[in-house]
């Protein structure tokens, strides 16, 4: 009998142990969820809070990186006006040296196939250096008369059907800037 109540009373131990564990657990469960509760009731406040004072700061930062885009395209803007010939001007330089040198050169010399002969080496070189900038010749030999490129000045009568809508002379030439129009070619159409 004795050992039976031993085994009872240490049943008796362990089963209750387990109760004051799992009522410990429930205290503790019970003090976090009312912790929790608490701290969300102050939370969504201050967490509101805290995220507007982010958002402002986030707003200021925005509001200066962009007034410090706008004012660095304005200069780089005011640059480009004032400077967005360079290119072009130093390109064409060298065709003014070569200009002055043909002056030059055509007093000390009467045979007007020389001078002839510079004047076209420096015509080809300000075309290519024109070409270097995006600037074309318009083409009006044999070309379909088009009023985006061209300019009628004057109509051409019995040309004969073949020579009808077509450009018969150029009279003044026309240029492009990278596709754009910059004047259009003056031309007289067979009508």
């Amino acid at each position: 009998m004795k050992e039976e109540k031993k085994i009872n009373i240490e049943d008796e131990e362990q089963t209750s142990v387990p109760e004051e564990n799992t009522e410990n657990a429930e205290n503790a469960e019970n003090a976090e969820e009312s912790a929790t509760q608490e701290s969300e009731e102050k939370d969504p406040l201050e967490a509101a809070q805290a995220e507007i004072e982010e958002l402002k700061t986030q707003i200021l930062y925005k509001t200066a990186e962009f007034d410090n885009y706008r004012k660095r395209t304005l200069k780089e803007k005011a640059e480009l006006i004032l400077n967005g010939g360079e290119k072009a001007v130093s390109a064409i330089l060298p065709i003014i040296d070569d200009m002055e040198r043909a002056i030059d050169n055509g007093q000390k010399t009467d045979d007007p196939a020389v001078l002839r002969e510079g004047m076209e080496l420096i015509y080809h070189k300000m075309m290519k250096a024109l070409e270097g900038l995006g600037v074309k010749k318009i083409e009006t030999e044999d070309a379909d008369f088009n009023t985006d490129i061209h300019e009628a000045v004057a109509m051409v009568p019995g040309m004969g059907d073949d020579k009808k809508g077509k450009v018969i002379d150029c009279l003044q030439a026309g240029y492009q800037l990278n596709d754009k129009v910059i004047r259009h070619a003056k031309v007289a159409v067979g009508q």
